[in-house]
């Protein structure tokens, strides 16, 4: 497995954790209370800041494994990653366009920043995802 598959599997393993523990302390905070009540912002910031530093931390491990793989990428890992990055980008395309139109029917920020939040969630999640079939399946460049 190459350094390029591995990090794509820690950005998928990370985010998917990082995100679903969010959801759960949001959700056990609110408890019978409406969401738009819990205060998200320090549980986002941490979410966000932990899978940011557990991602670095990883990706150093990784090189520190296996050191004569660390730097090296060649054509096809750089195809590769591109594609991922492109495919993954649609949802924060989308996400875009939806926080935009929460925001001109005036919804409420906790709505907005978490369809921002979602939208880079899902992101990160297609674009690893595509990252590790287009490895292990093969990858056909244009």
């Amino acid at each position: 497995m190459s350094a390029e598959e591995k990090r794509a599997w820690v950005m998928l393993v990370v985010t998917v954790v990082a995100y679903a523990t969010y959801v759960l302390v949001i959700l056990g905070r609110a408890g019978d209370a409406p969401l738009v009540a819990v205060p998200y912002v320090p549980v986002l910031l941490w979410a966000v800041g932990s899978a940011i530093v557990a991602t670095i931390v990883l990706d150093v491990a990784i090189a520190i494994a296996s050191p004569e793989d660390a730097d090296r990428k060649d054509q096809r890992d750089r195809e590769i990653y591109r594609f991922g990055e492109h495919v993954g980008r649609s949802f924060l395309v989308a996400g875009g366009v939806a926080a935009l139109g929460m925001a001109m029917v005036r919804l409420d920020h906790f709505w907005i920043a978490n369809v921002i939040y979602l939208a880079f969630v899902l992101s990160s999640i297609l674009g690893s995802a595509t990252k590790i079939i287009a490895y292990r399946r093969g990858f056909q460049s244009w």
